[in-house]
């Protein structure tokens, strides 16, 4: 069994900057694919920023250049650097994972953490 704990949100000022930290705990494959999804209250859960096993990084265009994706796998930690932000970025931030067949990311996002608030004011 794996437990993900988001922590690192808050609130902050436009063009002001956060680090989101997520900590897994169990044993997490070394073919695991990560991600970060955002909620706002309303909207579906979206993908921000994604990482697989190889380091590969991918951001939509909302948040490419600002928003960086990592990890430290000895710590079993996924963070999130989030830079320049704006009050559209107010959400309930998740770290969820999901395994890798051939490869390949099955987006099979299975573990969630229970999510950390950001908000950003004018």
């Amino acid at each position: 069994q794996v437990q993900l704990v988001e922590s690192g949100g808050g609130s902050v000022q436009a063009g002001g900057s956060l680090r989101l930290s997520c900590t897994a705990s169990g044993w997490i494959s070394p073919d695991t694919c990560m991600a970060w999804f955002r909620q706002i209250p309303g909207k579906t859960r979206a993908s921000i920023a994604f990482i697989d096993s190889d380091g590969t990084t991918m951001y939509p265009d909302p948040v490419k250049g600002r928003f960086t994706i990592s990890q430290d796998n000895p710590k079993n930690t996924l963070y999130l650097q989030m830079n320049e932000l704006k009050p559209e970025d107010t959400a309930m931030y998740y770290c969820t994972s999901a395994p890798e067949r051939s490869g390949r990311c099955t987006q099979e996002w299975g573990y969630w953490g229970q999510g950390t608030q950001v908000t950003v004011s004018d």
